[in-house]
């Protein structure tokens, strides 16, 4: 099993390059599903998750055509309408098939999604808003067996902000008869960019970026062409590595206009950031003393994003003073602070908010990596630290970022992938 081992110290300097965003692609990939004809998409990122969704959805008959970043699909042949256990049980983002599938072809069998590590992620929310839209949903032996002969339009409130329950209704909307309205629907600019695509696909959808969105179903769904958005979350890790260990760095191919929160926690902690000075897709970070510590509340956006919570909790470990940062979107998401611990962190938990005093120096220990964005926390603890850190568990990391240590290695940083 792979590991990184970091030797910390070095400042970070240069450019890099952002890749297209997991939590975009991966039902942009399901919507390859809802036509017949070519779907074309670039920026695609060379993700663990990413090939996992291919394999699913190759399995259920659908073709592709990869290019490097760029992958055609053609859904003609579907043949299989499931979604097995083996694959689902390794990435909950397979539920996105049961929407696009139950609209376009009248049923759908998808695994029931095992337990997360960082919390509970109830599909109840999918399963209710296909039922007002006509489904006739059982549930046996682990499995969603959902049928309808033509989907019905239907006015949707979910009991919760949910952005996959969103993207699933949204998808299966598109192919029901008459207007479906979302209401409380997420806002996450991966939400847009999925809307974009279904509307580049011949969708009518108005309320795009807002609680509410109305789709008028259409027949049929044709081919498109789509540029996925770039990754609001790696662009964050990488700010929040620079701000730690210092350096002068270039971002491209990022999205200033969804970054907000983190470019301006950044400029609270002390980092000079401007945007455009290398291109109008561009972000430039300069960070020269120790960064000020910011205390924050995750939420949903446009608040300060759960996916960015682990990263900033790094950066405050070697901050000057004392934070506060409360999680509100998962119970058990601060699993990374044992770990950072080790590294010499002083965290204390109470509930749902973690205290973190700022330390001096961190010093290089081996740890555990326990989820996604914990990895890349610790990858930024690791930079920032004295010594060598040694990163256990990284197919954590390899699920979301893109060859995150070649792309470190090129900004100066000492960083290996060992067996």
């Amino acid at each position: 099993m792979d590991k990184l081992l970091i030797t910390g110290g070095s400042r970070l300097n240069g450019e890099v390059f952002i890749s297209g965003a997991k939590n975009a692609a991966l039902p942009i990939l399901c919507a390859g599903l809802l036509t017949s004809d070519d779907v074309h998409l670039t920026n695609l990122p060379l993700l663990n998750d990413v090939s996992t969704m291919e394999k699913l959805l190759s399995q259920m008959g659908l073709r592709m055509t990869s290019d490097k970043n760029a992958i055609t699909l053609n859904g003609g042949q579907i043949n299989r309408l499931e979604a097995p256990y083996d694959l689902v049980k390794t990435m909950r983002a397979s539920i996105l098939a049961l929407g696009p599938l139950l609209a376009r072809f009248g049923e759908a069998k998808v695994s029931l999604p095992g337990g997360c590590a960082i919390g509970a992620r109830p599909v109840d929310q999918h399963i209710k808003g296909l039922q007002a839209m006509g489904a006739e949903i059982t549930i046996e032996a682990g499995y969603i067996h959902a049928k309808a002969k033509k989907l019905k339009g239907a006015r949707i409130v979910t009991d919760m902000i949910t952005v996959t329950g969103t993207e699933n209704l949204l998808m299966a909307a598109t192919l029901a008869e008459g207007e479906t309205i979302l209401e409380n629907a997420a806002c996450e600019p991966e939400v847009v960019d999925l809307a974009v695509m279904l509307v580049a696909m011949g969708a009518k959808i108005s309320g795009i970026g807002t609680s509410r969105l109305v789709i008028q179903g259409v027949a049929n769904l044709h081919g498109a062409q789509h540029n996925i958005i770039s990754d609001r979350v790696e662009a964050a890790t990488f700010l929040c590595a620079v701000a730690a260990t210092g350096g002068d760095v270039v971002l491209k191919n990022t999205r200033v206009d969804i970054l907000d929160v983190a470019i301006d926690k950044l400029r609270e902690a002390g980092a000079l950031i401007t945007a455009g000075i290398a291109g109008k897709d561009s972000l430039h970070i300069q960070m020269s003393a120790r960064p000020a510590a910011v205390s924050f509340r995750t939420t949903e956006y446009p608040g300060f994003p759960t996916d960015m919570q682990a990263q900033f909790m790094a950066l405050n470990c070697v901050a000057q003073g004392t934070s506060h940062v409360t999680e509100t979107i998962f119970e058990n998401r601060f699993m990374h602070v044992q770990e950072l611990n080790r590294l010499g962190a002083a965290i204390e938990i109470e509930g749902h908010t973690a205290l973190v005093r700022g330390m001096n120096k961190l010093i290089g220990a081996p740890v555990m990596a326990t989820d996604l964005r914990a990895s890349a926390c610790l990858v930024i603890a690791g930079l920032a630290a004295q010594g060598e850190t040694l990163i256990d568990r990284i197919y954590h990391l390899d699920r979301g970022y893109d060859r995150m240590e070649v792309k470190l290695s090129g900004l100066g940083a000492n960083i290996q992938r060992v067996k």
